[in-house]
């Protein structure tokens, strides 16, 4: 089950039942489950917050995944996104917000599956199975 949700912030207008099935098929084609995910939109203040509380990171940033999965064969999770910085990152990348916030819930589902972004390498091919995944919208 993929949910949308929100602290103190209006969730954005796109398609949730499009998004979603978008979203269990790039879970699927990975050859992996769809599990319990939870998409919980935000403001930069909260989603810094719990970056200082959970990984002790003093920085700002667009998505922030923990996950939840049980089971090695379901994708499962929690996923924190800052409206915010889905905004500004929008404009720093030239791309529409529309397109940026497609990439940053399909990044954390990435995340989920066992992609990391830590390494230059690792950062080239998220951005490629960002670009992938992307293309795969209805």
């Amino acid at each position: 089950m993929i949910q949308f949700e929100a602290e103190d912030i209006d969730i954005p207008i796109f398609n949730t039942n499009v998004t979603a099935d978008w979203i269990a098929n790039v879970i699927n084609i990975f050859g992996k489950r769809v599990g319990e995910l939870r998409y919980i939109f935000c403001t930069d203040e909260f989603l810094y917050d719990l970056n200082v509380k959970y990984l002790n990171h003093n920085t700002y940033t667009d998505i922030i995944t923990f996950d939840t999965s049980e089971n090695p064969d379901y994708i499962a999770g929690e996923m924190f996104i800052s409206l915010e910085r889905v905004a500004e990152n929008a404009v720093v990348n030239s791309k529409s917000i529309e397109n940026e916030l497609f990439r940053v819930l399909i990044h954390g589902v990435l995340h989920l599956i066992g992609f990391n972004d830590k390494l230059d390498s690792e950062i080239i091919e998220m951005r490629s199975q960002e670009e992938k995944c992307l293309s795969l919208l209805p």
